[in-house]
């Protein structure tokens, strides 16, 4: 993946699925990876307050998926990934859909796998929540932080929707 440009503070966040690496602009949130690569260089700075405000409303998640994110996001990418990225956010907690769902939401119902491909080049995992996109036929495809942990997050999410479906 590609680092976003005018990034200045980092921070590891802890989660129940292994550490987060999180980084920011002036801008806002530009980077949420499991298993980042090294950011060597950019300054650790857990109080920024982008990384601040992300880290409290990702600890809110793990308590209750139905966490709304507000942190201000910088998402640099194409045209097409930013409306990849906007469509991803309309998904909510507890529900999936599939690659050509958002494809069709977008106006570019022919583009699957520039869909596909733009849901992989998500620069803020979770936030922007493409592990809720699935294959059409229901299977969980291709997550870059590995296919167990966008089961463990559907899982996550899940019981919390099985829950208030029962209540």
């Amino acid at each position: 993946m590609r680092l976003p440009e005018g990034l200045i503070a980092r921070t590891t966040l802890a989660s129940p699925l292994g550490p987060l690496t999180a980084a920011a602009t002036t801008k806002g949130l530009a980077l949420l990876w499991f298993d980042a690569p090294p950011l060597d260089g950019l300054p650790e700075d857990p109080a920024q307050p982008w990384l601040r405000q992300a880290a409290r409303e990702l600890a809110a998640y793990w308590q209750d998926p139905r966490q709304r994110f507000g942190v201000p996001l910088d998402l640099q990418g194409t045209p097409f990934q930013r409306a990849v990225w906007q469509a991803l956010t309309t998904i909510a907690p507890g529900r999936t859909c599939s690659y050509a769902d958002i494809a069709r939401q977008i106006g570019r119902p022919a583009a699957v796998r520039a869909v596909g491909a733009a849901n992989g080049a998500n620069p803020v995992g979770l936030i922007v929540p493409c592990h809720r996109v699935i294959g059409a036929n229901g299977t969980l495809t291709g997550y870059a932080a590995g296919v167990e942990r966008k089961a463990a997050l559907l899982r996550h999410e899940a019981a919390q929707a099985d829950w208030l479906a029962s209540a």
